[in-house]
C-alpha cells in the first residue's frame, strides 16, 4: 500500500516514518506537515495514495475537517495524542484511530485491516443490497453471490465509505449501501446503533466502557450521540432484568 503522513510535529512525523519501514508491504511516498500541502498532493496525483496517516490537532484545518476531502478511495487511519478525539474519529469514516506514543505491533494491526479493506472495497462496479429479513436472519448479495446471515451471527457492521462491513466469527461480508439501509432491517431489541459507522449486536459485547465496547479483539466506539440512548436501552434494562 502506498502511503503519506499528515503530522505538523516533527517527531511525530519522523516515528510514523519509521514504523512505515518496519511494516511489510507499505510504501511512504511523502510527509506533509499540514492539511492544505497534503490536499494538494493528493489532487495533484488522483489514485495514487491508498492509506493517510493523518493526525488530529494541527493548526488550521484540523484531521477530522480533513478526512472529509479525501478521495473516497483513499483510507484514513487517524494519530493522535488525545485518547478523547478517538470517537470523533470514528463520526468520520476512518479505519482506524492511534494513540501516540504508537506501538510497532499497534501500528501493524492497523495497517493489516485497512489491507483488508482496501482489498475488500476494490469491487465498486458490483450491485450490492439486501433483501428483507425474516426474524431471524437476512440475506446480503456480494461477491455476486447471496449470503444468509443468522442475526446472532453478526458481531458487529461497520459503515465505511459508501459500502457496510458485516462482521461475523469468520467473515466480513461488504455490500453497497448505507448503514442506515442495513439498521433498518435488523432486530431493535438486538443491535444498536452506537456511533455513526458502528452498529453492534448487543449480545456479542464482551466489555465495554463509558466510550469503547470490546467484541473480541476490536474496539468499537461509542458516540457521543448514541451514548444516552445505548446506555439507557441496552444495559441499564438488561441490569435491571427488564
Amino acid at each position: 500500500m502506498k502511503c503519506i503522513i499528515v503530522d505538523d510535529e516533527p517527531l511525530a512525523r519522523e516515528a510514523i516514518h519509521m514504523l512505515i519501514e518496519k511494516t511489510p508491504n507499505l510504501i511512504l511516498l511523502d510527509t506533509f506537515n499540514g492539511a492544505e500541502s497534503a490536499g494538494i498532493f493528493l489532487n495533484n496525483n488522483p489514485n495514487t495514495v491508498d492509506l493517510v496517516f493523518l493526525d488530529i490537532q494541527m493548526p488550521g484545518t484540523n484531521g477530522i475537517e480533513f478526512s472529509n476531502r479525501i478521495p473516497k478511495e483513499t483510507l484514513v487511519v487517524f494519530t493522535t495524542a488525545f485518547s478523547e478525539f478517538a470517537v470523533d474519529s470514528y463520526e468520520v469514516d476512518a479505519v482506524d484511530y492511534l494513540i501516540k506514543p504508537i506501538r510497532l505491533e499497534r501500528f501493524q494491526k492497523a495497517v493489516e485491516k485497512a489491507k483488508i479493506y482496501s482489498k475488500l472495497l476494490k469491487p465498486k462496479n458490483e450491485t450490492s443490497n439486501i433483501e428483507p429479513a425474516t426474524d431471524d436472519y437476512l440475506f446480503v448479495k456480494a461477491e455476486r453471490k447471496m449470503f444468509k446471515l443468522y442475526f446472532n451471527e453478526i458481531f458487529f457492521i461497520q459503515g465505511l465509505k459508501d459500502y457496510v462491513i458485516l462482521h461475523t466469527e469468520n467473515q466480513k461480508i461488504i455490500t453497497a449501501m448505507n448503514i442506515k439501509t442495513i439498521q433498518e432491517q435488523l432486530p431493535k431489541n438486538i443491535f444498536a446503533r452506537v456511533s455513526k459507522s458502528y452498529i453492534i449486536n448487543s449480545n456479542s459485547i464482551d466489555s465495554l466502557d463509558n466510550n469503547t465496547i470490546y467484541i473480541g479483539e476490536n474496539e468499537i466506539p461509542i458516540g457521543n450521540i448514541y451514548r444516552d440512548l445505548f446506555f439507557n436501552e441496552f444495559i441499564t434494562k438488561k441490569l435491571l432484568g427488564r
